[in-house]
C-alpha cells in the first residue's frame, strides 16, 4: 500500500475514533444529567417532606436533627435550641398570621442557606427551616463524579476506539492493497502477451497484403493458429489474475511438461526477438520434465523471464530445461549487463531498481513486476527462483527450481 493510501486510512481511523469518543462522552453527559436531575428531585422532595412534618410537631424541642422550628404564640416567637442567626423570619410569620397562606422561601443566614416553610398549624403560625448544605454537597459530589467518569471514559474511548478503528480498517486496507496489486499485476502480465499478439498479427497482415507472394494456405492457417493460441494464453492469464485477486481461491494443478511449456514460450517470443535483432533459442532436451502445477501460470513464469531477458540482452537469449536430482530447472540467460552484485533478493521485489558503481546513465537496472510475479508463482508451486549470474557485464541467468511431479 502506498503512502497516500496509508494516510487516507489513518485519517479515516482518526475520524472514527473522534466520532466514537464524542458519542461516548455525549451519552455519559446525558446519563450524568439524568442522574443529577433524579438526585436533585429526590433531595427537594426529602426537604419538603421534612419541612411539612416539622410544621405538625407540638414543641420546638420535638424538631428532628437539622430542622429548626419556631412558633408564633401570642405575638411571641418560640424557637428551637441553637437557632441559627437570622432565623426565624418574623416578617414571614407575621404575613402568614395575617393572610393564613403558607410561604416557602430560600433564606441565607450566616454562611448557610436554608429552605424555610411558614404555615398555620394547630391554630398558630409555625416556621420550619432546613439547612440545605448537605443536599448541595451531595449534588456537588454527583457533578464531580460525573465529570471524572466522563473524563476517564473519554480517555478510554479514545484508546479503545483508535484500536478498534485500526482493526476495522485492516480488512479495507488489505482489500485496497489487493485491488491496486491486481491492477498493477494485470497491466504488467498482459503487456508481454499483448505485444506478442500484436507482433504476430502485424506479421500476418504484412504477408496477406501481398508483400510475400509465396504465402500458402497452410502458412496462413499456421499463423492464425498461433494467434488463437496467443489469445488462449491471454484468457488463461486473465483467469489466473482473477484467481490471484481472491486469496480464498485455489488453482487446480495438473501434470505439466516444462519442456513443452518452454518451447511454447520461446515460439511465442520469437517474432518479438526477431524484430529487436535478438537471437532466442531453446536448448534441446531429450524427453520430458514433468511437474505439478498450472500450465498457464508456469508459462507466465517462462514468458516473463524471456521478456525480461529480451529487454536487457545484447545479442542472445537462451532457455534451458534440465533436471538435477529431485528438482526441475528452467534457466533463462542473456548476454546483457547482468545484475548488480548484492541485488539477488531485491531483484524479486516489486519495482526494485539497482545502480552499479558506474556513472553512466544506462547502468541502472529496473526490475518492475516481472521477476516479483515470477517468484510468487514459483512459490505457489512449492518452488523457488534464483539468480545464478550476478557479474556485471557477464550476462544474467535466472533459474526457476520446481519439485518434480514424482516428489510431490
Amino acid at each position: 500500500m502506498n503512502t497516500r493510501d496509508v494516510a487516507e486510512l489513518r485519517r479515516a481511523a482518526i475520524r472514527l475514533s473522534v466520532q466514537f469518543t464524542a458519542l461516548t462522552v455525549l451519552l455519559l453527559v446525558l446519563m450524568g444529567a439524568l442522574l443529577y436531575s433524579i438526585v436533585a428531585a429526590s433531595t427537594t422532595e426529602s426537604t419538603n417532606k421534612a419541612l411539612e412534618d416539622a410544621t405538625r410537631i407540638d414543641s420546638p424541642r420535638d424538631a428532628p436533627l437539622g430542622v429548626f422550628v419556631s412558633f408564633l404564640d401570642d405575638d411571641r416567637a418560640i424557637s428551637s435550641h441553637a437557632m441559627p442567626q437570622g432565623l426565624p423570619d418574623t416578617s414571614a410569620m407575621a404575613r402568614v398570621a395575617a393572610t393564613g397562606v403558607e410561604e416557602r422561601e430560600s433564606l441565607s443566614a450566616g454562611d448557610r442557606t436554608y429552605m424555610v416553610l411558614t404555615a398555620v398549624g394547630k391554630d398558630r403560625v409555625v416556621q420550619a427551616a432546613v439547612d440545605t448544605h448537605e443536599s448541595r454537597e451531595a449534588l456537588s459530589r454527583v457533578v464531580w463524579a460525573t465529570a471524572v467518569a466522563v473524563a476517564v471514559a473519554a480517555v478510554l474511548a479514545v484508546a479503545s476506539s483508535a484500536w478498534m478503528a485500526r482493526r476495522a480498517m485492516l480488512p479495507l486496507a488489505e482489500s485496497l492493497a489487493l485491488q491496486r496489486r491486481f491492477v498493477a499485476d494485470a497491466s504488467h502480465e498482459l503487456r508481454t502477451p499483448l505485444t506478442l499478439l500484436s507482433t504476430r498479427a502485424q506479421l500476418l497482415r504484412r504477408k496477406l497484403s501481398g508483400t510475400e507472394t509465396d504465402l500458402s494456405r497452410e502458412a496462413v492457417a499456421t499463423e492464425v493458429s498461433r494467434l488463437v493460441e496467443d489469445s488462449k494464453l491471454l484468457t488463461g492469464i486473465l483467469d489466473d489474475l482473477l484467481i490471484s485477486a481472491d486469496p480464498r481461491a485455489t488453482t487446480a494443478q495438473t501434470a505439466v511438461d516444462l519442456v513443452a511449456i518452454a518451447a511454447t514460450a520461446v515460439e511465442s517470443a520469437l517474432p518479438h526477438a526477431s524484430q529487436i535483432n535478438i537471437r532466442l533459442h531453446l536448448e534441446d532436451f531429450a524427453g520430458s520434465v514433468t511437474v505439478l502445477g498450472s500450465p498457464v501460470a508456469l508459462q507466465r513464469i517462462v514468458t516473463s523471464l524471456i521478456s525480461n531477458a529480451l529487454d536487457h540482452a545484447q545479442t542472445t537469449v537462451g532457455v534451458t530445461v534440465e533436471t538435477r536430482g529431485s528438482e526441475a530447472r528452467i534457466v533463462v540467460s542473456d548476454d546483457g549487463p547482468g545484475f548488480v552484485p548484492g541485488t539477488e533478493k531485491r531483484a524479486f521485489e516489486r519495482f526494485a531498481s539497482a545502480r552499479s558503481g558506474s556513472t553512466a546513465p544506462d547502468t541502472t537496472r529496473h526490475y518492475g513486476l516481472g521477476l516479483a510475479l515470477a517468484a510468487e508463482v514459483a512459490a505457489q508451486h512449492h518452488g523457488t527462483i534464483v539468480i545464478e549470474s550476478t557479474q556485471p557485464g557477464g550476462g544474467a541467468a535466472i533459474a526457476v527450481i520446481l519439485p518434480l511431479a514424482r516428489n510431490r
